[in-house]
């Protein structure tokens, strides 16, 4: 999904956000979420609860689509507010 949006974007200067980076990450999506489990010390609910966030996001937000310019500040953005609210006790 992130790489099809990736051309609306170009042709769309308004659906750029404060998360949308000058260049693609070098890193896979499957892999940074990996690493974002491995480093963050945040239950597996905190990932589903992320995905949650994301999905509200991009249901209430469809003129800023989810890209490979943003889906990573997205995931790491969506992971630390489910971690604040799941696992900060």
């Amino acid at each position: 999904m992130a790489d099809s949006n990736d051309l609306n974007c170009l042709f769309d200067p308004k659906k750029i956000s404060a998360f949308h980076g000058l260049t693609r990450p070098n890193i896979s999506i499957q892999s940074y979420l990996e690493r974002i489990f491995k480093y963050a010390n945040c239950s597996p609910s905190c990932f589903v609860v992320a995905y949650v966030y994301l999905d509200r996001f991009v249901q209430r937000q469809p003129s800023l689509p989810i890209n490979s310019f943003n889906i990573h500040r997205l995931l790491i953005t969506s992971v630390m507010v489910a971690a604040k609210f799941m696992d900060d006790m």
